[in-house]
């Protein structure tokens, strides 16, 4: 019976996937069209089979950094806020998209003044704001314990004036991550915590070396 609760939903969700990766290798203008249907698609896909359905929000610290020389090898706070459903098709597994604010703070390497110009500060610190959409599989251990496993898809929605040549911008305007992450449900309450890796690379600078994020989240939400 779960076999077959399960079976459209992840050929729905496999061939939304897909189409969204291919999008951010051909073209990346369409992007929040495409995840946003997908997202529609998989939440009513669910919540038709579902046993058990719950949305809330969510809110935490992130510890970002991004890889290449271009960038000190550490890791900057940030921050994230956003909304989640859970949708378990039965005690044991279930999926959970979210649509989640998530503050990036990076810092430049020395010697980098040839790649980034028109800076907004003196400091050397890079802010990226992205809207990012997990969509995640629960696995239940018990009541108390849920793990969480998936893709997650990224759209920059404003950065800093940080300029190759002063003309091009320097960062690409999607990534493309996975997630990994283990959630304590103590009744309404929420605290997770989460490692998310990059997949994609997000320079858009030619002749440069490939720009990955990876980010630690924790955080607390409430379930409704």
């Amino acid at each position: 019976m779960f076999l077959y609760q399960l079976l459209p939903l992840v050929i729905n969700t496999l061939t939304l996937i897909g189409i969204t990766i291919g999008l951010f290798v051909e073209k990346q203008r369409d992007m929040k069209k495409i995840i946003a249907s997908a997202i529609l698609v998989i939440a009513l896909s669910g919540i038709a089979n579902a046993q058990r359905f719950n949305i809330g929000g969510k809110a935490g610290a992130n510890l970002t950094k991004i890889t290449g020389k271009a960038f000190k090898e550490e890791y900057n706070l940030g921050y994230h806020v956003g909304l989640f459903a859970e949708i378990d098709l039965n005690k044991k597994w279930g999926i959970q998209p979210e649509l989640i604010w998530n503050q990036v703070n990076t810092q430049r390497a020395s010697g980098t003044d040839s790649i980034f110009n028109n800076w907004q500060n003196n400091t050397g610190s890079i802010q990226l704001r992205y809207l990012t959409i997990p969509i995640l599989l629960r696995y239940n251990v018990g009541s108390l314990v849920t793990l969480h496993l998936g893709p997650q898809f990224g759209i920059l929605s404003s950065k800093d004036k940080t300029l190759w040549n002063n003309s091009k911008e320097a960062f690409k305007s999607g990534d493309f991550a996975m997630v990994g992450g283990v959630q304590v449900n103590l009744k309404m309450l929420r605290v997770y915590g989460r490692y998310n890796i990059g997949l994609s690379n997000i320079n858009d600078v030619p002749n440069q070396d490939k720009w990955k994020s990876q980010q630690l989240q924790l955080g607390v939400g409430l379930a409704l």
